[in-house]
């Protein structure tokens, strides 16, 4: 009923909001930067605006700098299947570089959130990164995708990148990008990853609990299949899959922060009408990412719901995964760096850095924590301190354990 419900609105404020776009367009074309009217324009920019997007944007990452020469970057699918692609950034040059493969977080936005830390990482490495599927797109006969699932895909693709691969997790995906890794170190996998980097994940979730943590924990499992799990439509490739909607979830995020997200909608009204086009183009691009959300399957919704915040599974040593216990003790090749971001209200500080306990099995030198001071979950991965601060830890991180 809730997706429904939320389909119903959204037809009804379409015309409004392309009518609106019709306007601002209008006023822009005809009137120029007219300095009385752009109070008009800048609330039917508003109004026109105002939906969620459910398509995945492009990255648009079509250069970057190799050895200080310009070389044209391609998307290319390696792998498909019907949850996920595995994209490889494929660049002009012959320059043989460290392969790293970035597991992008299944929680509700498309990989696309990262394009800063692609970006970055991109110049000096041979970069793949795990493209989610909008679940609502995929049909029920694929079948169900869990928690098991995810850490099946991440094993599947360090195997088809073959030896000396390093691994990069960003926020949720650190518990099954563990968990992974751990399993193919119990069996002994000659294609270990080489370095694994876990970014504000929640490995443990007792330590310094946030909001989104409490939430999880103060009510039981079937609240939450009761309350924010719904059936996909009848108009999309995915009828009648149950899924945790991606609207439901920015609606939570919004929520979390609404002050700072009402604060720059009334700045962005102000930059369109004191015509500053730069910092109005600079909220443009992040709420145009920020805006566009994916469905996530209801069986692993809830299972990170069960098994990572309520039931504590892999610090307690109780994770299993297709009946095999998963021991990150077993880990003795893969070097482990822990990121975590002073300010993240979304993975506080202590619940990444866990992991180099539960690794007791590596060396101290093959263990390595970064408390970045002054940024929040986002600035863990994205922003001018990522850049300048993080990312050239991780760089001599991955070159050092090549």
């Amino acid at each position: 009923m809730l997706y429904q419900t939320y389909l119903a609105q959204n037809d009804a404020m379409t015309p409004l909001r392309l009518m609106a776009e019709a306007s601002n367009g209008f006023i822009n074309s005809w009137f120029g930067d007219n300095p009385l009217l752009r109070s008009a324009a800048a609330a039917f920019e508003m109004i026109s605006r105002s939906g969620i997007s459910h398509e995945r944007p492009d990255f648009g990452i079509t250069q970057t700098t190799v050895n200080g020469r310009t070389v044209a970057v391609t998307e290319e699918i390696v792998v498909a299947t019907p949850f996920c692609s595995l994209v490889h950034f494929a660049k002009d040059s012959k320059v043989r570089q460290k392969k790293l493969l970035v597991v992008a977080p299944l929680s509700g936005h498309f990989a696309t959130l990262l394009r800063g830390t692609v970006e970055t990482m991109l110049p000096d490495h041979d970069l793949y990164i795990t493209d989610w599927i909008n679940a609502r797109n995929v049909p029920l006969i694929h079948g169900r995708f869990d928690l098991d699932d995810f850490i099946d895909v991440v094993i599947d693709f360090v195997h088809r990148l073959g030896p000396h691969t390093h691994l990069v997790a960003v926020c949720q995906p650190a518990v099954p990008v563990l968990a992974a890794v751990s399993l193919m170190a119990a069996d002994s996998d000659p294609l270990q990853p080489a370095s694994m980097t876990l970014m504000g994940g929640p490995i443990d979730t007792r330590r310094n609990p946030t909001q989104p943590n409490l939430l999880a924990t103060s009510h039981p499992l079937e609240w939450f299949e009761q309350t924010v799990i719904e059936t996909v439509p009848m108009r999309y490739p995915g009828a009648w899959r149950r899924v945790y909607p991606g609207f439901v979830q920015l609606a939570g995020f919004m929520t979390m922060n609404l002050d700072r997200h009402v604060t720059a909608h009334v700045d962005h009204y102000n930059h369109l009408v004191r015509g500053d086009g730069e910092s109005a183009a600079a909220h443009r691009r992040f709420y145009d990412e920020y805006k566009s959300v994916m469905d996530l399957p209801a069986d692993f919704y809830l299972q990170t719901i069960s098994r990572v915040f309520q039931e504590h599974d892999l610090p307690l040593g109780t994770f299993v995964s297709r009946g095999r216990a998963v021991e990150p003790k077993a880990i003795r090749q893969t070097a482990l760096l822990c990121v975590e971001g002073e300010n993240d209200d979304i993975c506080a500080v202590g619940q990444t850095a866990a992991a180099l306990e539960l690794c007791s099995g590596l060396a101290a030198g093959k263990k390595h924590h970064h408390l970045q001071p002054k940024v929040g979950h986002y600035g863990v991965f994205n922003g001018k301190r990522w850049r300048t601060e993080i990312y050239p830890r991780i760089r001599a991180f991955i070159a050092a354990n090549a």
